[in-house]
């Protein structure tokens, strides 16, 4: 195969077309149609269903366990959020389907709002990524992704696991597809008296007990794809999220509060495909509603509606079977309405037209570069560029850079927030640099990747004169450390064991002051280890996290201390249809921390059963 028709497979939307076939057989349609192309410059950490099972409990799990993430989670299935290198919450973006789904409110994604089942894939992507996935992908993006494929008839399974503080997770997942259609439903419900104790842990004069921390969620995805002609397909995607999450409290009389959450995302697209080119046109409605309660049985103090229409176009086309150009437009209309936030009704437009050029020298030496202009009402936006090489040195070398500028602009709540909102605000920008070296050694692959970022015009809430808090562009943050990955990978006979390890090291100081920045630990690692024989599985899970300043004087009496937490677990298959699963987590009864005064479970337990039609 010819590097034409090799680098067109991998930039396809559709995973398996070869040129010249008339006819694709088992072809698989992909919302994201950029991600292939990403892959083909930058390291991307893919988490399959199957892993999911390991860590069910919420996203914040998954992603604490399964990636280099910082996950600031306020105990247990509460409020929760992402960071990437050092970086904030809000300079990470969530990319549900190739459209990215951060809260025009809050500019963030809170992970424990998000719906952990119902995708096929969930890919990790660190270092900035504006010029493809737009504002807040600075430190990194997490990719939620759903896939429809074809020629594969009926196929349905069904997870259910029980847990502790009586925790109930509950999956069902069905799909038929012939050569014309495919169509998957599902569906997930998840509930938690979320009841645990830590009485080790001191706040006041008693031990921690969870008071007032149940949650529950429910979704439901529907995804259908349909040739309507040779090389062209009309896809939708949908997806209805709705959520509760009780606040904790120290005391039994405390003030019980709760926090409501509904989120509606849907999808059109229309994909041509054909030997040279490509184009992918979607059309999106996204919606986000919340709702705070200061008593569980008063009516919401507080909350928000925000409406998202979304227009994009992506252009694909090779010149020769060398260069590759490719052209994003977007538009969206974002609208909001808050309630007793001081925000009335707000609308927002934001355009945005990027080009990228890709070269692909010989089959080992490929570049890539990209610029792109955001036009955002009533902010003056930067022009954002990107450029990426990735060069196969040796067999078993391969290595890789990256330099860009990214940015994020102000949120619904940093402009319109009252009293306090800033229209003043500036977008904040950063210069990332990236590189990849990647090691191969038979089964053995390691992965070294340091990084550096310069972050501008951090926007900061600080009190003011005036008794309430407002944003300004405070700072200037500088960022830089290394990532790695190691995996081992062999089977022998029946015999299957799986090494995946990885550790990172986060400098991120405040460049006035030179101190380390609140909840960025400067060290943490994580691993899995699994063997399997035949039918049976088993597997171990470990997490260091080093020590985590809360303050930004770096106080060390308030800080967190380090910790290691140990997950295991043990699973049988039968007639490759029906499994049965046993976890332990943190099976040596740690007591720790991810945000300060909320600690997380002690040693927790699971059962889960999965029957595959």
């Amino acid at each position: 195969m010819d590097i034409k028709r090799s680098l067109v497979l991998l930039c396809s939307s559709y995973g398996s077309f070869l040129l010249g076939q008339e006819k694709a057989v088992d072809t698989i349609y992909i919302f994201d149609n950029q991600m292939n192309k990403v892959k083909l410059f930058h390291p991307v950490r893919t988490i399959t269903p199957k892993d999911v099972e390991k860590n069910s409990t919420n996203l914040s799990e998954l992603l604490r366990y399964q990636s280099s993430i910082y996950i600031k989670e306020n105990g247990r299935g509460a409020v929760s959020s992402p960071s990437f290198r050092g970086t904030t919450a809000q300079q990470t973006a969530f990319v549900w389907n190739g459209i990215n789904i951060n809260s025009s409110f809050l500019g963030q994604g809170d992970v424990n709002n998000i719906p952990l089942f119902g995708y096929d894939q969930i890919e990790v992507k660190a270092g900035g990524g504006s010029v493809v996935y737009g504002s807040g992908a600075v430190g990194g993006s997490i990719h939620l992704n759903n896939i429809l494929d074809f020629n594969r008839g009926f196929k349905a399974s069904v997870f259910s696991e029980a847990a502790s503080f009586d925790t109930y997770n509950n999956f069902a997942q069905a799909s038929f597809s012939n050569d014309k259609l495919s169509v998957k439903v599902s569906g997930s419900y998840v509930t938690s008296q979320n009841d645990y104790k830590v009485p080790e842990f001191v706040v006041g004069s008693t031990g921690f007990n969870n008071i007032n921390g149940r949650y529950y969620n429910t979704s439901v995805n529907m995804g259908v794809s349909y040739k309507i002609a040779d090389h062209q397909t009309i896809s939708w995607q949908n997806q209805i999220f709705d959520a509760s999450q009780h606040y904790p409290i120290f005391e039994d009389n405390g003030n019980r509060t709760k926090y409501k959450a509904q989120t509606l995302r849907s999808l059109i697209a229309w994909d041509i495909q054909k030997n040279n080119l490509s184009n992918s046109l979607k059309a999106a409605y996204t919606e986000d509603n919340f709702q705070y309660f200061s008593n569980l049985n008063l009516p919401k103090a507080s909350g928000a509606e925000g409406k998202n229409y979304i227009f994009k176009n992506d252009f694909n086309y090779f010149i020769t079977p060398k260069i590759n150009i490719n052209a994003i437009g977007e538009f969206q209309v974002n609208k909001g309405e808050g309630y007793e936030s001081g925000i009335g009704s707000i609308s927002r437009n934001v355009g945005s037209l990027a080009g990228l050029i890709r070269y692909f020298a010989t089959k080992d030496l490929r570049f890539e570069a990209g610029i792109k202009k955001d036009f955002v009402e009533n902010i003056s936006s930067p022009l954002l560029y990107s450029f990426s090489g990735k060069w196969n040195a040796l067999r078993w070398y391969h290595v890789g850079a990256s330099f860009s500028r990214n940015f994020r602009f102000p949120s619904f709540n940093d402009l319109y927030w009252q009293p306090g909102g800033n229209l003043d605000l500036l977008p904040e920008t950063s210069t990332n640099i990236d590189m990849d070296h990647e090691f191969s050694f038979g089964d053995f692959k390691i992965t070294l990747s340091p990084y550096y970022m310069d972050i501008k015009n951090l926007i900061n809430w600080l009190p003011t004169p005036l008794g309430y808090w407002a944003p300004f562009n405070t700072s200037r943050v500088e960022s830089y450390g290394l990532e790695s990955q190691a995996i081992w990978n062999k089977k022998m006979g029946k015999h299957h064991l799986k090494l995946d390890a990885g550790y990172t090291y986060s400098k991120s100081v405040n460049k006035d002051t030179q101190l380390q920045r609140m909840y960025v630990p400067l060290h943490k690692a994580v691993g899995n280890i699994e063997y399997g024989y035949s039918f049976l599985r088993i597997y171990a899970q470990g997490l260091f996290n080093g020590l985590t300043y809360t303050t930004t004087d770096q106080q060390r009496s308030t800080s967190i201390d380090p910790y290691f937490i140990l997950n295991t677990g043990i699973s049988g298959t039968i007639f490759k249809k029906y499994t049965l699963g046993f976890k332990v987590n943190n099976i040596t009864n740690t007591v720790y921390q991810t945000v300060s005064l909320y600690p997380m479970p002690k040693r927790n337990y699971s059962v889960y059963a999965t029957i595959n039609f």
